[in-house]
Protein backbone atom coordinates (compact mmCIF):
# COMPACT_ATOMS: atom_id res chain seq x y z
CA UNK A 1 0.00 0.00 0.00
CA UNK A 2 1.05 3.09 -0.87
CA UNK A 3 2.20 6.08 1.94
CA UNK A 4 -0.19 8.61 2.39
CA UNK A 5 1.30 11.67 1.87
CA UNK A 6 -1.65 13.99 2.68
CA UNK A 7 -0.95 16.54 5.99
CA UNK A 8 -4.36 18.13 5.64
CA UNK A 9 -6.57 15.43 5.46
CA UNK A 10 -8.17 12.45 7.24
CA UNK A 11 -6.01 9.41 7.59
CA UNK A 12 -9.30 7.79 9.08
CA UNK A 13 -9.50 6.11 12.79
CA UNK A 14 -6.63 7.93 15.20
CA UNK A 15 -3.66 8.20 13.19
CA UNK A 16 -2.35 11.48 14.93
CA UNK A 17 -0.79 12.22 11.54
CA UNK A 18 -0.28 15.95 11.67
CA UNK A 19 3.08 17.50 14.01
CA UNK A 20 3.85 20.34 14.64
CA UNK A 21 6.60 20.54 12.03
CA UNK A 22 3.92 20.63 9.47
CA UNK A 23 2.06 23.91 10.73
CA UNK A 24 5.54 25.12 10.50
CA UNK A 25 6.40 24.65 7.31
CA UNK A 26 3.43 26.29 6.27
CA UNK A 27 3.69 29.19 8.38
CA UNK A 28 7.15 29.79 6.99
CA UNK A 29 6.79 29.31 3.54
CA UNK A 30 3.84 31.97 4.12
CA UNK A 31 5.33 34.52 6.14
CA UNK A 32 9.53 33.90 6.16
CA UNK A 33 11.66 32.13 7.32
CA UNK A 34 13.02 35.02 10.15
CA UNK A 35 11.50 36.13 13.22
CA UNK A 36 8.46 38.76 13.69
CA UNK A 37 6.24 40.25 16.61
CA UNK A 38 3.01 39.68 15.11
CA UNK A 39 0.91 42.90 14.58
CA UNK A 40 -1.96 41.44 17.49
CA UNK A 41 -1.50 41.97 21.41
CA UNK A 42 1.14 44.87 22.52
CA UNK A 43 2.85 44.79 19.25
CA UNK A 44 3.46 48.51 19.99
CA UNK A 45 5.18 47.92 22.91
CA UNK A 46 8.88 47.92 23.90
CA UNK A 47 11.51 46.17 26.04
CA UNK A 48 11.78 48.68 29.50
CA UNK A 49 13.99 48.43 32.16
CA UNK A 50 12.38 47.38 35.82
CA UNK A 51 15.19 48.20 37.29
CA UNK A 52 19.02 47.54 36.83
CA UNK A 53 18.91 43.89 37.17
CA UNK A 54 15.29 43.25 35.29
CA UNK A 55 14.25 43.89 31.80
CA UNK A 56 10.55 43.66 31.18
CA UNK A 57 9.62 41.88 27.59
CA UNK A 58 5.58 43.19 26.28
CA UNK A 59 3.15 40.10 26.11
CA UNK A 60 4.08 40.19 22.70
CA UNK A 61 2.84 37.09 20.06
CA UNK A 62 6.42 35.97 18.05
CA UNK A 63 6.77 33.69 15.20
CA UNK A 64 10.26 32.45 14.28
CA UNK A 65 10.51 29.94 11.42
CA UNK A 66 7.13 29.07 11.43
CA UNK A 67 6.42 28.73 15.10
CA UNK A 68 4.16 31.02 17.33
CA UNK A 69 5.55 32.10 20.42
CA UNK A 70 2.61 33.32 22.62
CA UNK A 71 3.94 35.39 25.54
CA UNK A 72 0.81 35.56 28.10
CA UNK A 73 1.75 38.66 30.25
CA UNK A 74 4.91 41.08 30.50
CA UNK A 75 7.76 38.61 31.65
CA UNK A 76 10.95 39.97 33.56
CA UNK A 77 14.45 38.78 32.76
CA UNK A 78 17.26 38.94 34.78
CA UNK A 79 20.74 40.13 33.70
CA UNK A 80 23.42 40.58 35.81
CA UNK A 81 24.82 43.87 37.49
CA UNK A 82 27.12 45.93 35.36
CA UNK A 83 30.96 46.94 36.67
CA UNK A 84 32.37 50.58 37.31
CA UNK A 85 34.18 51.75 34.41
CA UNK A 86 33.15 48.64 31.67
CA UNK A 87 30.52 48.62 29.34
CA UNK A 88 28.60 45.71 28.23
CA UNK A 89 25.93 45.19 25.96
CA UNK A 90 23.70 41.73 26.71
CA UNK A 91 20.76 40.29 24.73
CA UNK A 92 17.66 39.06 25.61
CA UNK A 93 16.30 36.11 23.44
CA UNK A 94 13.50 33.98 22.26
CA UNK A 95 15.66 30.42 22.69
CA UNK A 96 13.92 27.22 20.93
CA UNK A 97 14.82 23.90 22.12
CA UNK A 98 13.96 20.44 20.91
CA UNK A 99 14.55 17.74 23.24
CA UNK A 100 15.70 14.92 21.00
CA UNK A 101 15.27 12.15 23.52
CA UNK A 102 11.19 13.09 24.48
CA UNK A 103 10.37 15.49 21.25
CA UNK A 104 9.65 17.59 23.49
CA UNK A 105 9.69 21.41 21.91
CA UNK A 106 9.97 24.59 24.24
CA UNK A 107 11.32 28.58 24.10
CA UNK A 108 12.47 30.40 26.74
CA UNK A 109 13.24 34.05 27.41
CA UNK A 110 17.08 33.86 28.09
CA UNK A 111 19.69 36.83 29.20
CA UNK A 112 23.00 35.97 27.47
CA UNK A 113 25.84 38.15 28.78
CA UNK A 114 28.34 40.10 26.57
CA UNK A 115 31.67 40.58 26.90
CA UNK A 116 32.62 43.88 29.22
CA UNK A 117 34.46 46.29 27.41
CA UNK A 118 36.51 49.86 28.67
CA UNK A 119 35.86 51.32 24.94
CA UNK A 120 33.36 49.50 22.18
CA UNK A 121 31.30 46.30 23.33
CA UNK A 122 30.23 43.32 21.16
CA UNK A 123 27.05 41.46 21.30
CA UNK A 124 27.77 38.37 22.53
CA UNK A 125 27.06 35.41 20.72
CA UNK A 126 23.95 33.23 20.21
CA UNK A 127 22.64 30.42 19.24
CA UNK A 128 21.85 30.87 15.17
CA UNK A 129 20.98 27.60 13.47
CA UNK A 130 18.19 27.17 11.90
CA UNK A 131 15.05 24.99 13.41
CA UNK A 132 13.86 24.08 9.78
CA UNK A 133 17.20 22.95 9.13
CA UNK A 134 17.66 20.45 12.01
CA UNK A 135 19.19 22.43 14.67
CA UNK A 136 17.57 21.72 18.26
CA UNK A 137 18.77 25.08 20.29
CA UNK A 138 18.30 28.19 18.08
CA UNK A 139 18.04 31.96 19.36
CA UNK A 140 15.56 34.53 18.40
CA UNK A 141 17.42 38.24 19.61
CA UNK A 142 14.18 40.16 20.77
CA UNK A 143 16.57 43.03 22.54
CA UNK A 144 20.01 44.34 22.94
CA UNK A 145 20.60 46.15 26.83
CA UNK A 146 23.16 48.53 26.50
CA UNK A 147 25.18 49.26 30.06
CA UNK A 148 27.60 51.71 31.50
CA UNK A 149 28.96 51.06 34.05
CA UNK A 150 26.08 49.42 36.48
CA UNK A 151 23.58 52.14 34.31
CA UNK A 152 21.14 50.73 31.48
CA UNK A 153 21.83 53.61 29.27
CA UNK A 154 19.34 52.17 26.38
CA UNK A 155 17.50 49.52 24.87
CA UNK A 156 17.29 48.44 21.44
CA UNK A 157 14.12 46.58 19.79
CA UNK A 158 15.99 43.88 16.96
CA UNK A 159 12.88 42.23 16.51
CA UNK A 160 10.78 43.82 13.55
CA UNK A 161 6.54 43.86 12.99
CA UNK A 162 5.28 41.32 10.48
CA UNK A 163 2.84 43.45 8.80
CA UNK A 164 -0.61 41.55 7.95
CA UNK A 165 -1.88 40.64 4.44
CA UNK A 166 -4.63 43.49 5.09
CA UNK A 167 -2.29 45.89 5.71
CA UNK A 168 -0.27 44.68 2.52
CA UNK A 169 -3.47 44.68 0.70
CA UNK A 170 -4.36 48.25 1.37
CA UNK A 171 -1.09 49.13 0.21
CA UNK A 172 -1.23 47.83 -2.84
CA UNK A 173 -4.45 49.21 -3.71
CA UNK A 174 -4.92 52.36 -5.81
CA UNK A 175 -5.93 55.55 -4.75
CA UNK A 176 -6.91 58.39 -6.94
CA UNK A 177 -7.12 61.77 -6.78
CA UNK A 178 -6.54 64.98 -8.59
CA UNK A 179 -4.74 68.91 -8.36
CA UNK A 180 -5.94 71.55 -10.87
CA UNK A 181 -3.19 72.65 -13.46
CA UNK A 182 -2.05 76.14 -12.60
CA UNK A 183 -3.20 78.68 -15.80
CA UNK A 184 -5.80 76.22 -16.92
CA UNK A 185 -9.23 74.68 -16.36
CA UNK A 186 -8.22 71.10 -16.14
CA UNK A 187 -6.78 68.65 -13.93
CA UNK A 188 -3.92 66.48 -13.27
CA UNK A 189 -4.25 62.97 -12.10
CA UNK A 190 -2.70 61.28 -9.04
CA UNK A 191 -2.65 58.01 -8.45
CA UNK A 192 -1.16 56.59 -5.43
CA UNK A 193 0.04 52.89 -4.31
CA UNK A 194 1.33 52.54 -0.87
CA UNK A 195 3.70 55.28 -1.00
CA UNK A 196 4.16 56.02 -4.49
CA UNK A 197 2.35 58.64 -6.58
CA UNK A 198 2.59 59.21 -9.84
CA UNK A 199 1.03 62.04 -11.57
CA UNK A 200 -0.16 62.32 -15.44
CA UNK A 201 -2.00 64.56 -17.31
CA UNK A 202 -2.49 65.59 -21.21
CA UNK A 203 -4.29 69.23 -21.52
CA UNK A 204 -4.33 72.63 -22.27
CA UNK A 205 -3.65 76.05 -20.97
CA UNK A 206 -5.76 78.86 -20.50
CA UNK A 207 -3.42 81.97 -20.06
CA UNK A 208 0.34 81.94 -20.84
CA UNK A 209 3.32 82.20 -18.46
CA UNK A 210 6.57 82.91 -20.22
CA UNK A 211 9.75 82.49 -17.55
CA UNK A 212 8.39 82.50 -14.44
CA UNK A 213 10.87 81.15 -11.73
CA UNK A 214 9.59 79.87 -8.42
CA UNK A 215 6.38 81.24 -8.64
CA UNK A 216 3.46 80.47 -6.16
CA UNK A 217 0.29 79.13 -7.16
CA UNK A 218 -3.04 79.00 -5.39
CA UNK A 219 -3.62 75.61 -6.31
CA UNK A 220 -2.54 72.76 -3.61
CA UNK A 221 -1.50 69.03 -3.73
CA UNK A 222 -4.67 67.08 -1.75
CA UNK A 223 -3.86 65.37 1.49
CA UNK A 224 -2.79 61.99 0.96
CA UNK A 225 -0.67 62.82 -1.71
CA UNK A 226 1.51 65.08 -0.81
CA UNK A 227 5.49 64.38 -0.17
CA UNK A 228 7.10 63.28 2.36
CA UNK A 229 10.07 65.25 5.16
CA UNK A 230 11.96 67.09 2.97
CA UNK A 231 11.56 66.11 -0.27
CA UNK A 232 9.90 67.47 -2.97
CA UNK A 233 7.20 66.35 -5.83
CA UNK A 234 7.98 67.20 -9.33
CA UNK A 235 5.93 67.53 -12.02
CA UNK A 236 7.39 68.12 -15.40
CA UNK A 237 5.07 69.49 -18.43
CA UNK A 238 5.99 69.93 -22.36
CA UNK A 239 3.83 71.29 -24.83
CA UNK A 240 3.31 69.69 -28.01
CA UNK A 241 5.49 71.61 -30.06
CA UNK A 242 8.67 70.74 -28.15
CA UNK A 243 9.14 74.55 -27.61
CA UNK A 244 7.95 75.19 -24.07
CA UNK A 245 8.32 73.13 -20.86
CA UNK A 246 7.55 74.18 -17.21
CA UNK A 247 8.04 72.14 -13.82
CA UNK A 248 5.59 72.46 -10.90
CA UNK A 249 7.13 71.81 -7.67
CA UNK A 250 4.88 70.30 -4.59
CA UNK A 251 5.97 70.78 -0.92
CA UNK A 252 4.82 67.94 1.81
CA UNK A 253 2.30 70.85 3.22
CA UNK A 254 0.65 70.87 -0.76
CA UNK A 255 2.09 74.06 -1.79
CA UNK A 256 2.91 74.58 -5.53
CA UNK A 257 5.20 76.70 -7.56
CA UNK A 258 5.85 76.72 -11.44
CA UNK A 259 8.90 77.59 -13.31
CA UNK A 260 8.81 77.55 -17.23
CA UNK A 261 7.01 78.38 -19.66
CA UNK A 262 3.36 77.62 -20.98
CA UNK A 263 1.24 79.25 -23.73
CA UNK A 264 -2.33 79.25 -24.57
CA UNK A 265 -3.98 76.26 -26.22
CA UNK A 266 -1.37 74.38 -26.52
CA UNK A 267 -1.13 70.64 -25.44
CA UNK A 268 0.87 70.14 -22.63
CA UNK A 269 1.97 66.68 -21.50
CA UNK A 270 2.27 66.70 -17.69
CA UNK A 271 4.32 63.42 -15.76
CA UNK A 272 6.06 63.09 -12.34
CA UNK A 273 6.47 60.77 -9.69
CA UNK A 274 7.17 60.89 -5.89
CA UNK A 275 6.68 59.55 -2.39
CA UNK A 276 4.62 60.44 0.12
CA UNK A 277 5.08 60.39 4.05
Amino acid sequence: MATNLLVTGSHGGDDPHVESKHDALMHAAMLGRGGYILKTRNWTMKPTAKDANNITIPAWDLVVEGRQIYIAAPTDVNIQSGSQGQKRRDLIVARYALNSGTGVETVTLEAIKGKPSAATPADPGIETGSIIGGAIVSDLPLCRVNLDGITITSIDTLVNVMQPLEDVWDSLTPVTGQVRMPYSDRYITLVRVGRIVTACAYITLTSNFTQVSNVSVNETIPKGFRPSGDSRAVMRGTDNSGAASFYLYGTPEGKMVLNGTGYTSRFVGISGCWITA
